[in-house]
């Protein structure tokens, strides 16, 4: 990660303490509120908070990792340590072929076939993986940390071991205020995961010019503050160490955009709701003998 120029950046603490005090509001007001309006706030904080880390990764909001990672830390879906977001996250960054399965491990390209590459195609629409996209990813991320178990049990526990405390914090919190686990998963961690899988459904594609393989949404509405401006997912990748809230400028100033490009997520669903964004394998695996 690039040097941070400044120690304090302070709309993104500004940020986090409305994720947070957010949350921390809602669910402990869950009781007043109908459910459908439950799971879009719930979503929406999940989501949200979910953006507030891929912040943190990055070195926001301060120049001190320790503090940072506090910031970011707190399991609010429940699911997904940080430290394997981190872990993955830089070594999407640092991939010498992003999108590829065998070098990107955020690569949504499958290698094989059978019911892998059959649940790949279904989420290739985006009606598809908003419906059954949120429990397929969570499904396929416990089904590798249980392969990691025995390939890489040390890395397992230190990434597991914080992130079940937090976990545990979490869940003492919704049993303090009374709501329980089940309507906490379906009304905040799984719409949650919806929204942050429609955000990621065409931010790359391997035939895509460019060496970061991204695309740009030009979302301008709520949805780029729900997103912190990943939309812009081009101007991140050309400028990976810009805080959130200076992305629109670096998206202006750039001179070469040879990226697919959306007019905004209106333009994603009209062309993929129920199209494929891509095929489901790496063109570079085609002819390979597998599948």
């Amino acid at each position: 990660m690039a040097k941070r120029v400044r120690s304090i950046e302070w709309p993104t603490v500004l940020l986090a303490v409305v994720i947070h005090g957010g949350w921390l509001a809602l669910t402990a007001l869950h009781g007043a509120l109908a459910w459908p309006v439950l799971a879009l706030l719930g979503g929406w904080f999940v989501a949200w908070h979910g953006s507030l880390q891929h912040e943190t990764i990055h070195g926001h909001p301060t120049c001190w990792r320790q503090v940072n990672d506090m910031i970011g830390g707190v399991p609010l879906s429940l699911w997904l340590p940080y430290g394997a977001y981190r872990r993955t996250h830089v070594a999407h960054h640092g991939s010498p072929h992003p999108t590829h399965p065998a070098h990107d491990p955020e690569s949504r390209y499958v290698t094989g076939g059978g019911i892998g590459a059959a649940v790949a195609r279904v989420r290739a629409t985006l009606a598809g993986q908003l419906l059954i996209g949120p429990i397929a990813a969570i499904a396929l991320f416990l089904l590798d940390e249980a392969r990691r178990v025995r390939s890489n049990p040390g890395g397992v526990a230190r990434e597991w071991g914080p992130h079940l405390i937090g976990v545990a914090l979490v869940l003492a919190w919704l049993s303090f205020v009374a709501l329980p686990i089940g309507t906490y998963l379906l009304c905040f961690v799984l719409p949650g995961q919806a929204a942050s899988l429609l955000r990621g459904f065409a931010e790359h594609r391997a035939d895509a010019p460019g060496p970061s393989r991204a695309a740009t949404v030009a979302s301008r509405g709520p949805l780029a503050l729900l997103f912190l401006n990943n939309n812009l997912h081009a101007a991140h990748h050309a400028a990976p160490a810009a805080p959130w809230y200076r992305l629109p400028a670096v998206e202006r100033a750039r001179t070469d955009r040879p990226e697919p490009r959306y007019r905004g997520y209106r333009d994603v669903l009209r062309r993929f709701a129920l199209t494929p964004h891509d095929t489901v394998r790496h063109p570079a695996l085609e002819g390979d003998g597998h599948g």
